[in-house]
């Protein structure tokens, strides 16, 4: 097997797929109030492009394979894509992040057609806060995250993006609600990913900030979690709840790196935060052979910058984030 190595000596394992970038939700930072410039069926990946390219990363070396979108629960062959890639015999993970809007109807045989583990993003536990964050039903989110544990499917991480004037004052509501039901919890820092991220940009927090305010009510110790992320875990004493940080922007991981995206129109982002890319669709279409695609993917590996730019160039990132996959 060749392993996919990195100008900076970063082994890359993990692949975090885009499915669609439509999605049932409009989260302010996410996707700009208005926008409609989804990519076409037509530049969509197929089911059998799909499975063709993550076989092709499977054979260089990548294990890990997290399904996103926009929101994976929208497009209707997802539960058939998520059965054959878990057939493929490189895959030893393979995860999906979603918004739970859908998964009351789809977790058990999301479970049954291969998924471990679940990440949801939930930013609020106040029902009209949360329409007002995502456009979205809360009740709904809550009943797919029930029917997830029901379903056996474990672990299941709960994804807060903490934000001054939203919701900073919830977060240990959330620690409250996660050890409540048995769930990880992970506060992330806002991005400026795209128009919508910049806009988002006046709500960053530190999370060095949220855990000073949550030290005021709960005692932590250190801990390890299971999985190919970037989170810092801590887990409050006494519980058996493990809370992870995500920190992009105040102590950025990328000297640790693993991890490449594939947007559902076959478009192979190199770093979240740079804009250099391969159009793998063209490729594909264009009838080259496999051995012709692992080397367009590691010569696209060697130029996978050292770190992303978000402090730096914060407005170079123009494109959607539920375009890149999360």
């Amino acid at each position: 097997m060749t392993e996919l190595i990195d100008p900076f000596g970063r082994k890359v394992e993990y692949l975090r797929l885009s499915v669609t970038d439509r999605c049932d939700f409009r989260c302010f930072y996410c996707i700009p109030k208005g926008f409609k410039d989804f990519t076409d069926s037509e530049n969509r990946l197929s089911l059998e492009e799909f499975v063709r390219l993550i076989r092709l990363f499977s054979e260089l070396g990548v294990d890990k394979i997290r399904i996103t979108g926009g929101e994976p629960l929208v497009r209707p062959d997802i539960t058939q894509l998520i059965a054959r890639l878990s057939e493929l015999p490189g895959i030893s993970d393979l995860s999906m992040s979603t918004n739970a809007s859908q998964l009351e109807a789809h977790a058990a045989n999301l479970k049954q057609a291969g998924i471990g583990r679940i990440n949801v993003s939930l930013d609020s536990l106040q029902p009209d806060r949360f329409h007002s964050i995502t456009q979205g039903n809360l009740e709904q989110v809550i009943a797919g995250l029930l029917a997830a544990r029901e379903a056996g499917i474990h672990p299941i991480k709960i994804n807060m993006v903490v934000m001054r004037d939203q919701n900073l004052d919830e977060v240990g509501d959330m620690v409250d609600f996660c050890i409540e039901h048995g769930f990880t919890l992970r506060f992330i820092e806002t991005m400026p990913v795209g128009a919508a991220g910049q806009n988002a940009k006046e709500s960053y927090v530190s999370l060095d900030e949220v855990r000073t305010i949550l030290s005021r009510r709960f005692e932590f110790e250190p801990c390890k979690m299971k999985g190919a992320g970037p989170a810092k875990y801590l887990r409050v004493k006494g519980e058996r709840l493990k809370i992870g940080f995500i920190t992009p922007m105040s102590q950025h991981f990328c000297d640790s790196c693993n991890r490449v995206r594939l947007s559902c129109e076959g478009t192979l982002y190199l770093c979240l935060g740079q804009q250099d890319k391969l159009e793998m669709r063209p490729l594909l279409r264009q009838g080259l052979s496999d051995l012709e695609l692992k080397a367009e993917i590691r010569n696209a590996i060697q130029r996978k910058p050292e770190k992303h730019e978000f402090n730096t160039s914060p407005d170079q990132v123009v494109r959607v984030m539920s375009m890149t996959g999360g």
